[in-house]
């Protein structure tokens, strides 16, 4: 068995621009996801991070084939997915299930949680019988931290917090080997993400899960993540072991992102920040070669005539930039080491 469960080759999602009623005609694409490559192994958790709209949702409705891909691979435990359909491929969602950013919206809400959190089982064909089935989802209802009595309740009397259980329950019923959170607490009032992060890491332990964890919430990626991947505009910018990208990261929009991260440090009072500044351009037309180079500090000519790849570094991480950050400019940006 190989150690990888999840490899990720050339992956692409364009969404086509049309105009006319009747006679659509193409006129563009959404570049929202455009060839991006990664490895998730067993066990482990990967961090995909990036400011909104540069393709982390995207790629979590691929890994799922929630979305077909424009083109590349996805090969889960050795077996690329996107060539799967009908019943291949929904035998094969039952090795990965996702959790989704609103807690409300994913649930129906004229459904218990009873139901809601064995549904899975009525799709799948598994445990037929009325009474094992609901002695199954009370326990996935006690091992995500919920009262097992409280199985004939609907989801609009929970809190948040606990709605966000129910989704984590109805994704280990399959007991699948990939777990694909997508932001899962930034609907969460602060007091209680820590709770739901925290069960998250329980289960992975307890359960051997591994996990794709997509956030934009630095500081919430650090404390759950093995490695990241930094996404900027469809396109993987810089990813390495979680310690390394954090201490010291070497794409300048890496390094941007993390000094944008407020963090109380009396040793650096008084010192302004170099924060990153304008918008992410259009995926409908992205910058040429480097995408970063409208907006980066370092950028020469060649960034935008040569598209630079990912390179592997000394630090353990792999970054695509033709100018890659020293540690002293790390450290004028702001960047504190977190360890």
């Amino acid at each position: 068995m190989s150690d990888l469960l999840v490899e990720v080759r050339d992956l692409v999602k364009y969404f086509p621009i049309t105009r006319g009623i009747i006679f659509q005609k193409k006129i563009g694409a959404v570049k929202a996801v455009d060839g991006i490559s990664f490895d998730v192994k067993r066990g482990e958790t990967l961090g995909l991070v990036g400011e909104s709209g540069c393709g982390k949702s995207t790629t979590a409705r691929l890994l799922m084939r929630l979305l077909q891909p424009t083109s590349g691979e996805i090969r889960i435990d050795g077996r690329d997915i996107t060539k799967l359909h009908g019943a291949d491929m929904k035998a094969a969602r039952r090795e990965m299930q996702m959790i989704f950013q609103d807690p409300f919206s994913s649930l129906n809400p004229r459904k218990t949680i009873g139901s809601i959190i064995a549904e899975p089982y009525s799709i799948h064909g598994l445990l037929t019988g009325k009474n094992e089935r609901k002695r199954k989802v009370q326990e996935l209802m006690e091992t995500v931290g919920l009262n097992p009595e409280h199985f004939n309740r609907y989801p609009h009397e929970f809190s948040g917090g606990q709605r966000q259980r129910i989704g984590v329950a109805r994704a280990l019923a399959l007991e699948p080997a990939l777990l694909i959170a997508d932001e899962p607490v930034s609907a969460l009032d602060v007091s209680i993400q820590a709770q739901v992060l925290n069960l998250l890491r329980d289960l992975q332990s307890r359960l051997g899960l591994t996990l794709v964890f997509i956030a934009h919430d630095l500081s919430v990626v650090r404390h759950m993540c093995d490695r990241v991947a930094v996404m900027y505009l469809g396109k993987i910018v810089e990813v390495g072991p979680g310690s390394a990208l954090y201490e010291f990261p070497r794409h300048p929009y890496t390094g941007a992102l993390l000094a944008a991260v407020p963090v109380i440090d009396t040793s650096r009072r008084g010192r302004e920040r170099k924060l990153l500044s304008g918008d992410v351009p259009s995926p409908v037309n992205p910058p040429s070669a480097c995408r970063f180079h409208t907006r980066c500090p370092k950028a020469t000519d060649i960034c935008s005539e040569v598209e630079p790849q990912l390179e592997d570094l000394d630090s353990g991480t792999r970054a695509a930039c033709h100018h890659l950050l020293t540690h002293d400019e790390a450290m004028e940006l702001g960047v504190r080491g977190w360890g």
